[in-house]
């Protein structure tokens, strides 16, 4: 099986800011990760990434919230694309961009 893309998507908000959604079904996990998607989702603000989701390899999955990086527990795309969305929301309502 080869990777499959299951979304790649640029969300436009404004001038400054920007999301970008990409998930992929992957042959094998990448660990330490057990499933098998391989993910980046970013929301970008004046050329700096302040929220983002992704599974890098060494690293497994994890989120970054301004320049902190936590553990993020996957389970499933629809489950990581919902909490995207609501870290993405809440970052624009508590710096006003919403």
């Amino acid at each position: 099986m080869k990777a499959a893309l299951v979304i790649r998507r640029r969300v436009i908000f404004g001038d400054r800011d920007f999301a970008e959604l990409v998930v992929w079904r992957v042959p094998e996990p990448v660990p330490p990760s057990a499933h098998r998607f391989k993910y980046r989702l970013v929301y970008i603000v004046d050329g700096v990434r302040v929220i983002g989701f992704d599974n890098e390899r060494g690293k497994g999955d994890h989120r970054h919230d301004g320049g902190e990086e936590t553990p993020y527990h996957f389970l499933g795309v629809d489950r990581l694309l919902d909490d995207f969305v609501a870290a993405v929301e809440s970052w624009r309502r508590d710096h006003g961009k919403d």
